[in-house]
């Protein structure tokens, strides 16, 4: 075997773990949308976020949704974001210039399900002898 051969089948157990990803709580929060930048940087963030969220648009109507789309052009008009609103089958989109508020509503589907608990409980299992083991998900509610 090459060396190259033998460093891509060394076993995984002893492989060094690098630290997970900081999740930010963002239930709850509105942010202040200020500036353009200010949504722009919002509606990012509630793409990511794993909840639904509350948009007010510039209309008054209030969609609760889960954001799964978005693109961002030059302007704020040329730029929009697509959900799935709470309360209808079809999916909309919606232009970032009819967004008025975003308030962070619905529960973080991902909250507290860490790659580092995820790698101390298989740590656990595999200390106590455990053989076989499987990590499975834990139920979202």
């Amino acid at each position: 075997m090459s060396e190259a051969t033998t460093e891509a089948v060394q076993n995984p157990d002893e492989l060094e773990v690098v630290a997970g990803f900081a999740h930010e709580n963002l239930e709850g929060w509105i942010p202040e949308l200020a500036t353009e930048d200010d949504l722009k940087a919002a509606l990012e963030k509630a793409f990511d976020y794993r909840g639904d969220v509350t948009l007010t648009l510039k209309s008054g109507e209030r969609i609760d949704a889960y954001l799964f789309n978005r693109e961002t052009g030059r302007t704020l008009g040329e730029s929009w974001v697509q959900f799935f609103p709470a309360n209808a089958a079809e999916k909309r989109r919606v232009s970032y210039a009819e967004i008025a508020r975003i308030e962070f509503t619905g529960r973080d589907r991902a909250a507290g399900k860490h790659w580092e608990a995820w790698v101390k409980k298989y740590a656990e299992k595999k200390a106590a002898g455990e053989k076989n083991i499987g990590l499975h998900p834990e139920a979202l509610d």
